[in-house]
């Protein structure tokens, strides 16, 4: 009987105890339902950003638009146009003075040179590189092919002028008939271009078989300078200041347009590093600018070239020591020529010039360079290195001779 007592109190117990486990479970769950409803309700709490750095807003350009890109190319496109140049035949001198005797002379096959250009007035005037189409007066022949909606074909052009220090050349045409007005180019201000700035390049590479190529990258660095060696000129043509870019740059693209977002060219494709990857570079329409009001003047004439009567020569390290110079930076004169520009402003021998107008001079190339951007009858100032002092020289600048 006592025994029967006991196990039904421990039923007893046990049913409490289970009834207590079951509710407990039961108010959990209610809990985490009514929580996660709240939590869907209401917002989740925000970290405090007042310490952190504020982001500043961009609006990208042309934002919305997928097709930027296409519309800007296809509105400067009619204005990009192939340049050709064909120059005189030279004879060619054979070795075997027999075969000469008998059969003459060879006429070498004409030489020619072929590239971009972009029209920047409706009256014809169009801008490309001059290494494109040589200087006034080397008797070439010059076509240019416009490609448009409403015309396409080649019209002879006419140089009117050259830069070379700068590899700059103004083309003159007429506006072809059955075309209603020459499409031409918006020049934008270079100068406020900045890295990472999205460019289109438009050209011809390798010739007419693909003209009107439209390349697309970045302005990747500014104020670049390089050497490239001139085998018509003989010598190492110095470009300063120039955009790099990794829009891609292939030959027959030199003189094309680099153009901004907003379809204006801030820049003239001219050179591009072989030995790199997507690494080309543009003459910046700013310095364009500058010169573009004188080469039109030039109208056809051949260049007046400076003049200062000096053989040039570079400084090395035991140069540098013999004369007292601190580094090698500089040209040395190693001649005068006599009753020269720079023999009337007292130059000598062995004087180092290390600075012409604004320039730092550092080899002899930099003072040809730089001399291509002055004309006869300017006056230019010398800093000159001389027996271990620095002396000034004003230098008035004469006409090259013909023959030199």
């Amino acid at each position: 009987m006592e025994l029967e007592r006991r196990r039904g109190r421990w039923r007893r117990l046990v049913g409490f105890a289970l009834l207590a486990v079951v509710s407990f479970l039961v108010g959990s769950l209610v809990t985490t339902v009514v929580d996660m409803r709240l939590a869907a309700q209401s917002p989740a709490p925000q970290a405090s950003t007042a310490n952190l750095p504020q982001a500043v807003a961009v609006e990208a350009p042309g934002i919305g638009n997928p097709y930027i890109l296409a519309d800007i190319a296809e509105q400067v496109s009619p204005a990009v146009v192939f340049v050709s140049a064909t120059f005189p035949q030279t004879p060619q001198v054979t070795r075997d003075p027999f075969f000469e005797f008998f059969f003459g002379q060879i006429p070498a096959p004409e030489q020619s040179s072929a590239g971009t250009g972009f029209i920047i007035s409706e009256d014809g005037y169009i801008l490309t590189n001059q290494h494109v189409v040589g200087n006034v007066g080397d008797n070439q022949k010059i076509t240019v092919k416009i490609s448009t909606p409403d015309f396409t074909g080649e019209v002879p052009a006419q140089l009117m002028g050259t830069s070379y220090s700068l590899d700059l050349a103004v083309l003159k045409i007429d506006k072809p008939r059955g075309l209603a007005r020459l499409p031409v180019v918006k020049l934008g201000d270079s100068d406020r271009t900045r890295p990472g700035e999205w460019v289109i390049a438009i050209g011809n590479p390798y010739g007419e078989q693909l003209e009107h190529t439209v390349t697309v990258g970045v302005v990747s660095a500014k104020g670049r300078q390089i050497r490239v060696y001139d085998r018509d000129a003989g010598r190492w043509r110095q470009y300063q200041n120039l955009l790099q870019t990794d829009a891609a740059i292939n030959p027959g693209n030199s003189g094309g347009p680099l153009v901004n977002i907003a379809g204006e060219v801030i820049g003239i494709n001219t050179a591009v590093n072989a030995q790199g990857q997507n690494i080309g570079f543009a003459i910046p329409i700013n310095e364009a600018k500058q010169v573009l009001e004188g080469l039109i003047a030039q109208a056809g004439q051949p260049q007046r070239r400076p003049y200062m009567g000096v053989l040039l020569e570079d400084i090395d390290s035991r140069l540098a020591r013999y004369l007292g110079l601190p580094d090698t930076n500089g040209a040395l004169i190693s001649t005068v020529v006599s009753g020269s520009p720079a023999d009337k402003a007292g130059l000598r021998v062995y004087d180092v010039i290390r600075r012409m107008g604004q320039r730092e001079i550092k080899t002899a190339d930099d003072v040809i360079t730089e001399l291509d951007r002055y004309k006869p009858g300017d006056e230019v100032l010398l800093q000159v290195f001389r027996n271990g002092r620095t002396v000034t020289v004003v230098l008035t600048l004469g006409e090259r001779p013909a023959n030199s």
